[in-house]
């Protein structure tokens, strides 16, 4: 419904139902594939859910931890929480020798430590190579945060050294630390990355335009067979005093005649120093023979053929328990569609009062500088519901 001149957007019944369906499917892709009333413990570690770090039970200092929904709303209301977004391959801690005594109000009995459990700086709301809070308060410059597929730390994109240079909404990234403790992905990037654009200090300076990463030139192609750089040290299990040398031009992890990585090192490597975008779907181009699959156990990344891994296949799985819901979960909506045009524009005339009147109600306490009391809006409605009988009577 359009507004006078001068005034303010006036928005419709319908408008406001559909941007909270929109935000509504925004929150299903992250916590649908989560239970929000059972705590997740039981199923073990699961492949991939939602996941929060409780500042309040275990603050910087203490060991990480990680709880599930259920458990940040019914054991950590009011509490300091992190989101997480999610995690792969995780048990809820809640409860556990981590948390000094607090216990689980879901599943108190758990294990003393999840021993497979992964953490990083993000359980103690830390992000990125600038190891600073999201959001946060002391960086004026705004800049989305990407999440690394194998690592799963956040980073901005200005850190990465390189930013996509088509549309990243269904890719997926690897930042250039995981790149090199997993130097046989340098491969595949050579042939199946995103052209991307590299920036000067990681600030955002461009400076050129790759196209690189869909061929290897020449002069990479003779600095993989001679640099001096080709054994790297990497380390395996995340443990800084657990480390392996690992050859980026190593054939021992595959030597199948049908193996895909062996012929792309035919083309030689060209590591970059920036991290690298892969297109939709890329896992799927990964090698899958007996080798490389002992090769990816090794590096401890078997994930990453597994195409129901990906944070898309789990969003794409809220969005499912979404639309089997949907019928349950939206009646007003369901009603607005079965009224013919005149009952919408009554039902959206009555909303735009309510707005209205609810909005000078609470204009004046706000003028007073007055707290709203739960008496107060009662007694807006009641004199509300008083005011429409009267007009029903004349």
């Amino acid at each position: 419904m359009a507004a006078n001149d001068g005034d303010e957007a006036v928005l419709s019944l319908v408008d406001v139902l559909e941007e909270d369906e929109a935000l509504e499917d925004e929150a299903c892709a992250v916590l649908g594939g989560s239970d929000p009333e059972k705590c997740s413990y039981p199923e073990g570690y699961v492949k991939r859910q939602a996941l929060y770090a409780c500042n309040t039970c275990t603050p910087k200092g203490s060991e990480p931890a990680g709880i599930c929904l259920a458990c940040s709303y019914k054991c950590h209301e009011g509490h300091d929480l992190f989101e997480l977004y999610t995690k792969r391959n995780f048990r809820c801690d809640c409860g556990n020798s981590k948390f000094n005594g607090f216990e689980c109000k879901l599943f108190p009995d758990k294990d003393k430590v999840n021993v497979s459990n992964k953490y990083n700086q993000n359980f103690f709301g830390l992000y990125c190579t600038c190891k600073r809070p999201y959001p946060d308060p002391e960086d004026e410059v705004s800049d989305e945060m990407i999440q690394c597929v194998v690592c799963e730390d956040w980073f901005h994109g200005r850190h990465l050294g390189a930013i996509s240079a088509e549309c990243t909404e269904l890719q997926e990234m690897t930042c250039v630390s995981c790149m090199n403790k997993c130097p046989f992905l340098w491969y595949y990037a050579a042939h199946m990355a995103v052209s991307s654009t590299l920036l000067k200090d990681g600030i955002g300076g461009q400076v050129e335009t790759e196209q690189t990463r869909t061929k290897v030139t020449e002069e990479a192609q003779e600095e993989a067979s001679t640099s001096t750089e080709s054994q790297k040290e990497v380390t395996t299990n995340g443990d800084s005093n657990c480390k392996r040398k690992l050859s980026v031009n190593d054939d021992a992890g595959c030597n199948s005649n049908s193996c895909k990585l062996q012929k792309m090192k035919e083309g030689g490597l060209s590591p970059k120093s920036s991290a690298v975008y892969w297109p939709q779907s890329w896992r799927s181009n990964l090698c899958t023979c007996h080798n490389c699959k002992k090769f990816y156990a090794d590096l401890e990344v078997p994930f990453l053929v597994d195409e129901s891994d990906t944070v898309l296949a789990y969003e794409n799985k809220g969005k499912i328990i979404q639309e089997n819901n949907q019928e349950n979960r939206d009646p007003l909506l369901a009603a607005l569609s079965s009224m013919d045009r005149f009952q919408q524009l009554e039902m959206i005339h009555e909303y735009n009062d309510l707005k209205a009147e609810l909005k000078d109600f609470l204009k004046r306490f706000a003028d007073e500088g007055k707290v709203v009391t739960t008496e107060d809006i009662h007694r807006f409605f009641e004199e509300l519901q008083s005011r429409k009988r009267r007009r029903l009577q004349y």
